[in-house]
Formats: structure tokens, sequence, C-alpha cells
């Protein structure tokens, strides 16, 4: 892949180059750099998106700091995994879109989607149609976080109505989502987050929510049938003995986050970690989750794709509520 890092103008359809954003190095935010590459073209069964809006995710931020989480060939990484735009064109073999149709998805995760870019190619099947009343912002912010929650709540935990499920960072990304997951199928909801955010939550569904800057959480909860711990450290060690026997403790940070498994047998506790998977029926459950009126995603903040740098920083202070978006076109 060949890049100019000198120009960030608008592409057109006759030079196949694109604007994009890219990491020449893993380190702090000022390493994302914006550049001109090559347009991607669609192969067999993949589509070409042209994109409106990328989401942010803490992935991505981890990967710019840290480096990737899979080998990874070019020269210059294009970072992102949530996309939302219009298709461009289709590869052969592409029978579920057409040109012109509006799409969002999460594609080729862990691989790079580089979403951070005017156009992205990927498997068709790795995305479904934007729901109508979503906007390309919205429809951006929700692939990855929203796919986690589900993933988390329903595939792993088989959360069921009546049950209560604890969530930790009740606020954040994939929190809020979780949340309303969570009501729509009828579990009591119980959320730790700072006391500003409260509100916030309790507007989603939140039926008890904890400050957990007053309030040692594992003193306030008992008998949970559930925990989504999106933090790690000691939470899960804190968690495990809220859970009552059958039910289901899954982490988000890393496996190493996890209880023992000799202390979850002993409590008849099921342990996950969930590792976040391309999922076009989860991504349908969700759209039709939000043509429902049942999920709506929180926009913390929406910044130009020449500003990554910034978005990236912001997030990693760990206060936002909700997603952060870059509008691409």
């Amino acid at each position: 892949m060949t890049t100019n890092t000198n120009s960030l103008n608008s592409t057109n359809s006759t030079n196949k180059k694109m604007r994009a954003i890219a990491a020449p190095s893993w380190g702090a935010p000022d390493v994302l750099t914006p550049v001109e590459v090559d347009r991607p073209e669609p192969g067999l069964t993949e589509i070409l998106v042209r994109v409106h809006a990328a989401g942010v995710n803490p992935v991505d931020w981890k990967i710019r700091a840290h480096g990737t989480i899979v080998p990874w060939e070019p020269q210059t990484p294009i970072l992102g995994y949530d996309v939302s735009g219009t298709v461009e064109a289709v590869g052969p073999g592409v029978t579920l879109f057409a040109p012109g149709d509006e799409v969002f998805g999460m594609p080729r995760f862990p691989e790079q989607a580089s979403a951070y870019a005017e156009y992205v190619t990927a498997p068709a099947r790795r995305f479904v149609r934007k729901p109508e009343a979503l906007g390309h912002v919205e429809a951006a912010a929700l692939p990855l976080a929203a796919l986690t929650a589900w993933q988390s709540l329903v595939d792993t935990a088989q959360l069921r109505s009546g049950q209560r499920v604890l969530i930790h960072a009740a606020a954040g990304g994939v929190g809020h989502l979780a949340v309303q997951i969570a009501k729509a199928r009828g579990a009591y909801v119980i959320g730790t987050a700072r006391a500003d955010k409260h509100a916030f939550l309790k507007g989603l569904g939140a039926d008890e929510l904890i400050d957990y800057t007053t309030t040692d959480f594992a003193t306030a909860v008992r008998d949970v049938d559930v925990v989504l711990d999106g933090i790690g450290g000691d939470y899960g060690d804190r968690s495990l003995p809220l859970v009552r026997p059958g039910g289901h403790l899954v982490t988000l940070p890393s496996p190493d986050d996890l209880p023992s498994a000799r202390a979850a047998a002993e409590r008849g506790v099921h342990l996950g970690w969930t590792v976040v998977e391309p999922d076009s029926a989860g991504l349908q459950a969700v759209a039709r989750l939000v043509e429902e009126g049942k999920l709506r995603v929180e926009i913390d903040a929406v910044l130009p794709l020449e500003e990554a740098a910034q978005a990236h920083a912001r997030g990693e202070e760990g206060r936002t509520r909700g997603k952060i978006v870059l509008r691409v076109s």
C-alpha cells in the first residue's frame, strides 16, 4: 500500500484515492496521521461501502497505544471497526445488497476493518441494513458496543426475564447499551456509575444504581443472576460472591480479570470472557430493538475524521457518557 501523508483533500471517483487516518507507529494519540491511500476494491462476496461515520471504541486506542492483536500487513495501518455508510459497489456473488443501500456493521474483527477512511470493503454478510430511524452517526456508534453487550448477556449468560443483572461501568459505551438490552429482556438492572450519571441511566430503564465512588457495590448488592464486568482488575473477584449458584459472571477487558475457575466452581458460577465477533444475526436483533424504540445509543461527541487523535484522547480520559463518533462524509 502506498501512502501520501501530505494530502487530505476530498477524493473523487477518477483518482481512486481516499482520505484515511493511519497509525504509522504505536504510541500516544498524536501518532494518528492523515493520509491519502488507494481506495479498496470489493472482492468475491464483498461490498464497497462509502463511509459516512465511524465509531470510536476502547479497542481502537488500545491498539494504537500498544500494537495490534492480530498480524498486520499494511505498513501504515488504518484503525477502526464500526462503520455506517452507503453501498458504493458489490463484488461477485453478492446478492444481499445493491449500490445505494444504507448499511452498518463491525466487519472483520479482530482483523482490522480500517473504518477511519472514506471507503471500506468487507464481506457483505458482516453488514445489515441501517434502521431508517437511525442517522449514520448513531448507527456507527452501535455495532461493536451493542454486539458486545448482546453476545455477553444473551448468548453467553442467556439472560432471561425476571433475572437480576449487575452491570459495571453502566454509563459507558457498552454499559448503557447493556442496560437497555437487559431491560428489553425483562431483567431487573443494577448498575454502577458516578452519581452524575444516575439520572441518565434511570432514563434508560436502570432499576437500581450504585455510586462506586462512595459505596462499595460488594456490600450493597446480593443475589444477582448475571454480572457484566466492563472494568476488570479486582471487580471480578469482588463480584463473584454476589452471584447466585447457576449464575454467570462475564468479563470484557481480559481473561486475566476473571476469578479463579476453582472459586467459581465452588460457588456454582459460570465464568465467561467475551470477545466480540462479527454477527449479522445479533446485529439484526439490535436493529429490531432500535426499530421498536427499546434501544438508543448515547453520543458523547462527534468529531471530524481529521480529529481522530482528539477523539482518542477524549476516550482515554474514561469519563465519556456513551460513544464517540468520527464524521467521515
